[in-house]
């Protein structure tokens, strides 16, 4: 069966959870989206607010502080929200890149320091890391086990490749800018990588399918023939549909495809909100055109408005409400709709952090010229 582009919109937002707020526990849902981009400490708890009715972030909050949902470096070597059961499998999964960023990039081998230096002191790591522990606290730890003040970079390798998630450190989204590690709740996967790649991908057309080899390969940073080995691997399990430009795309079977004429409520997405990232063809949810307006060059991707299940501009809290900037007009039925999300996002930020996001300001001063209005 071909799918339209159309159709496959509809099929993304739909196990994302963004055709309609379903009532479901906070676990759950971020299992049902497989993760939650969670670079920005705020971005889970918007990812939710969008997907769920009657979100309470206190749920969010109590998840993370009971491990039941692990906030560590994973796909695209980002921070993502997981749930628990989820993380073995999506670390090991992950290993290979995690390593690869850094025991390969310059700025680790000038410290002189070797793959085994680092392999070597993992174990330490993971042991003093059994409770919570500050970033200098574990390179105090390190300069006392090495006897001398540890490499820079040492650090920086070890916590984006070692099975770490971040603890709770407070504030108002659980998380702050000082991050603090640990390894309790954590247990590293015990199977090879292969068979944690096999169920990363079928994980991720749970979540975002039908989707092709590329598509995997980008959400995860995997190689294109270790992603193409996985769905091959597992093929026997899934369905086959071609996409429009004839691209062979894979699915778990017995999943809804909406019609493609399915309403698509509008929405304030957070930034870096995994519908925007987990695709090769980010076209399915983001026009090309506005793309770069979007994902900024060095990997900001702002908060957008979703208008018929595809990005049509972007939002920032303010003084008064939330701005909004459309890149194309927009019906005055369409802003009403995105004026009650606006007023409903303005009530659920008050209790926490009102001014969201706003260190990232000065992308709008590099906007082109677009209608702007305030939301209230």
């Amino acid at each position: 069966m071909r799918l339209t582009a159309r159709r496959l919109n509809r099929a993304t937002l739909d196990r994302q959870l963004l055709l309609r707020r379903e009532r479901l526990p906070v676990a759950e849902a971020v299992r049902r989206v497989v993760g939650l981009q969670a670079q920005e400490p705020a971005s889970p708890y918007l990812a939710l607010w969008n997907r769920l009715d009657g979100f309470d972030p206190a749920e969010l909050d109590a998840a993370f502080a009971e491990h039941a949902v692990v906030k560590a470096t994973l796909m695209r070597i980002t921070l993502h929200a997981v749930v628990a059961e989820d993380y073995p499998a999506f670390h090991n999964a992950m290993r290979f890149a995690l390593r690869a960023s850094r025991l390969n990039d310059d700025r680790y081998r000038s410290t002189g320091l070797s793959t085994a230096d680092a392999d070597a002191l993992l174990p330490h790591l993971l042991e003093l890391a059994a409770k919570p522990s500050t970033g200098a606290q574990v390179e105090a730890a390190l300069a006392e086990r090495l006897g001398r003040e540890p490499p820079k970079r040492l650090w920086w390798a070890l916590k984006t490749f070692a099975p770490l998630a971040h603890a709770p450190t407070g504030g108002p989204w659980s998380f702050g800018l000082r991050p603090s590690y640990v390894t309790a709740g954590i247990q590293p996967s015990t199977v090879d990588q292969a068979e944690s790649e096999r169920r990363l991908a079928r994980r991720y057309l749970e979540g975002f399918g039908p989707a092709s080899v590329a598509d995997l390969a980008r959400f995860a940073t995997l190689y294109r023939s270790r992603a193409r080995s996985a769905l091959a691997a597992v093929e026997d399990e899934l369905v086959r549909y071609e996409g429009p430009d004839g691209t062979e795309l894979f699915d778990v079977p017995d999943r809804p495809l909406p019609d493609e004429d399915v309403p698509a409520p509008p929405r304030l997405l957070g930034m870096w909100d995994s519908l925007l990232l987990a695709y090769d063809d980010r076209g399915r949810v983001i026009p090309p055109d506005y793309r770069k307006q979007v994902i900024r060059i060095n990997g900001d991707t702002l908060p957008t408005l979703l208008v018929d299940g595809y990005v049509a501009g972007v939002w920032r809290a303010v003084e008064g409400g939330i701005e909004a900037t459309a890149f194309r007009p927009l019906p005055d039925e369409t802003w009403d709709g995105l004026t009650g999300e606006a007023r409903a996002l303005v009530a659920f930020l008050a209790d926490r952090d009102p001014a969201v996001y706003r260190r990232y300001g000065h992308w709008w001063a590099k906007l082109p010229p677009a209608e702007t209005r305030l939301l209230k």
